[in-house]
């Protein structure tokens, strides 16, 4: 997979953020929660027009171009809160983060700003690389796509069925472009096309007749797929408050941070839609001819790598409750235990781009020649 070049013009707008953010801190008119939002929203309206004005003939290519750009700046707003939270910068965001959106300033916000500032602000500068250079982005779309996806369908729904379900604000509502945005920009990345694979035809059948024993590593993930989907629904099953005693030591004494009342680490989007995709993404590496996978792949290996990140960067964060951080004696069980819930998707998505053979669509057969003699 080429790595697309970073996008200059998108990497100086996106550091407009900078200055933007800390003269608006000073503006006695924010302490007014609609205003914050009014605000905000005109902003980003003057950013989309100053991004059209700059760069039509990349629009015209690709709309996304405007998309990526704007998540950019957003992105970099994402990290100075994310610092001036962690106390490393000061006179920025507080108002904001006050009077806006004060969830922003939970271990599980500041550790998805964190993600939100650095991966995907690289993301962003590749994606918009690449369309300037009129080169392919899908591979890393599908990635961020995954990641942006997990990061509002975690942090959403936990604002409104967590403890700071009575701090929403009018700021709330900006996240509604948010959801919109990423969906559109996921179909046009799906329907994107795909590289052009220089397979021969009976090199795919030589592949795909291979058992299993002769795919070691296709072997070993699926053992890791396994062993990861009964420890999803393990974790599942301790999130709805299972009575058995295993379910029990494991919330006190390894992540009692699934106890917090945030309701951010509720790990009920890994139990209804990751350990299906395990499942059927063993089934994928068992069977040849699942040209699906690849792609979900990708998606999969972004929403679990910013999960992770979040979770277990919240679980040991400061901001989190004495009695919800993972205990000292518990964290090298918990750290590795996590560190390899995040990295086997990773190594899926790695080996379905490395040899994508066994994923195509099955060849047909060649057509015999024996035909029969008419008498």
């Amino acid at each position: 997979m080429d790595i697309p070049p970073l996008a200059g013009k998108t990497a100086a707008l996106s550091l407009g953020a900078l200055p933007v953010s800390y003269a608006l801190n000073h503006i006695s008119a924010l302490s007014q929660p609609v205003w914050v939002v009014l605000i905000s929203a005109l902003i980003l309206g003057l950013l989309f027009l100053a991004i059209y004005s700059l760069s039509r003939g990349e629009i015209n290519h690709d709309p996304l171009y405007a998309v990526f750009t704007i998540f950019a700046f957003t992105s970099v707003v994402d990290l100075v809160i994310a610092l001036q939270e962690d106390g490393y910068v000061v006179g920025f965001m507080e108002i904001y983060t006050k009077e806006g959106e004060p969830y922003l300033r939970t271990a599980h916000g500041i550790f998805i700003c964190y993600w939100d500032g650095m991966v995907h602000y690289l993301f962003y500068l590749a994606m918009a690389g690449a369309i300037c250079k009129r080169k392919r982005y899908r591979n890393l779309g599908l990635y961020w796509l995954g990641s942006f996806a997990m990061s509002i369908l975690v942090f959403l729904p936990g604002n409104i069925l967590g403890k700071y379900s009575s701090e929403i604000r009018p700021a709330f509502f900006l996240a509604i472009p948010y959801v919109l945005v990423p969906c559109w920009a996921g179909i046009r990345i799906f329907n994107q096309s795909r590289a052009l694979t220089c397979y021969a035809t009976s090199m795919v059948q030589e592949e795909q007749r291979k058992s299993l024993l002769q795919r070691p590593a296709d072997l070993a993930l699926i053992i890791y797929l396994i062993l990861a989907a009964f420890f999803t629904l393990f974790r599942g099953l301790v999130v709805l408050d299972c009575p058995t005693d295993a379910c029990f030591v494991y919330i006190y004494q390894y992540e009692p941070y699934l106890r917090d009342p945030v309701a951010y680490p509720k790990m009920l989007m890994y139990l209804f839609y990751v350990l299906p995709f395990y499942g059927l993404a063993a089934y994928a590496l068992t069977f040849p001819g699942c040209s699906w996978l690849p792609d979900w792949a990708l998606v999969f290996a972004g929403a679990i790598g910013q999960a992770q990140f979040a979770h277990m960067g919240a679980s040991m964060h400061l901001r989190t409750p004495f009695t919800y951080r993972v205990p000292d004696d518990t964290w090298a069980c918990f750290f590795l235990s996590n560190l390899l819930f995040a990295l086997g998707p990773q190594l899926l998505a790695l080996r379905c781009l490395w040899r994508p053979a066994f994923f195509l669509p099955r060849p047909h057969d060649a057509p015999q020649a024996h035909l029969k003699k008419q008498q």
